[in-house]
């Protein structure tokens, strides 16, 4: 995202910061995506709370390497103001056994004025597949 988007949002601008996100994860730079939030958010990953910036690269980079061949999808499920929510969809190959899940789920965000993202509320499950179930 070039210049950041800042809300209140639009259907096209919050579309433009799903778009952006989806790319930003898929790129796995975990630098890049820690950028986008606000010293003070809070995040909740399924059953992991945290709050702070400071939290997010640590998570990610214990998180990632795990997570061999990710891909992910975003699909913008509504948007008000200054919050936009997704749905989204991610194939990944487990690093030390080779199982292949699928993790699906909801994420709830809410955007400071400045356009960093102060709340990211993400429920999600993992379903195991098989190889030749992937559809990313």
């Amino acid at each position: 995202m070039p210049e950041r988007i800042t809300p209140p949002f639009t259907e096209e601008s919050a579309r433009q910061v799903v778009q952006y996100a989806e790319d930003i994860w898929n790129a796995r730079v975990a630098e890049v995506v820690s950028d986008d939030y606000t010293e003070d958010t809070k995040w909740r990953y399924k059953d992991i709370f945290f709050e702070g910036r400071a939290g997010i690269l640590p998570f990610l980079l214990e998180r990632w390497p795990i997570q061999q061949d990710y891909r992910l999808r975003k699909e913008m499920w509504s948007f008000a103001g200054n919050r936009i929510s997704v749905r989204f969809i991610s194939e990944w190959r487990h690093r030390d056994t080779g199982q292949w899940y699928r993790t699906f789920g909801n994420e709830h965000w809410e955007f400071a004025a400045e356009g960093l993202m102060s709340v990211q509320d993400i429920s999600a499950n993992d379903l195991e597949i098989s190889e030749s179930e992937r559809t990313l």
